[in-house]
């Protein structure tokens, strides 16, 4: 493969320009990043250096050093299409689980999970495999995203104990109030 010929060193929610120089398309996870290569839809090569780890949002552009700027747009990727008459209750679940959603006004995108699919049938919901983007809401305190991650839960505890635990082996920026 050849050398980027293109690099970019910030990141803004939206375009400032007339056109792009190029466009990127990313999957969600792809679009979680601090320093990596990745290959416009043009074929050019494209060095992301960012200053830390960030969530680059459909519709935002990497600014590159001569100012230009190149589009990021999110990828069809592999989801769950989750339907019901109880929506806002089967998105309260999904959220309660720290999963990402897109939440629209008539149903909610997720990635796959066998697991989490299985829990929304046993509440009542319907799901169906789509491939579409994924444009999850960003974090409950203004980041970019929510990480979904095991909590250790556990809600059956000995006689006149609360029987929730909550451990972690890992840090985050946000609290766990439950």
């Amino acid at each position: 493969m050849s050398a980027p010929t293109l690099t970019a060193r910030s990141y803004h929610g939206h375009s400032h320009s007339a056109a792009p120089v190029a466009c990127v398309v990313l999957d969600y996870e792809a679009r979680f990043l601090r320093r990596k290569v990745l290959t416009c839809e043009d074929g050019q090569r494209l060095l992301v250096d960012l200053a830390q780890v960030t969530s680059l949002d459909h519709g935002g552009v990497l600014v590159l050093e001569d100012g230009g700027e190149v589009l990021v747009q999110a990828a069809r990727e592999p989801l769950l299409e989750v339907t019901s008459d109880q929506l806002t209750r089967m998105a309260w679940h999904i959220g309660n689980r720290h999963t990402p959603c897109q939440i629209e006004a008539t149903r909610l995108l997720i990635q796959r999970d066998h697991v989490i699919a299985t829990m929304l049938a046993h509440l009542g919901a319907t799901t169906r495999e789509v491939e579409e983007p994924f444009t999850p809401e960003g974090g409950a305190y203004g980041h970019g995203r929510t990480h979904s991650h095991e909590h250790g839960h556990s809600h059956h505890g000995a006689p006149g104990e609360s029987g929730h635990s909550h451990s972690h082996d890992h840090s985050h920026d946000h609290s766990h109030d439950h």
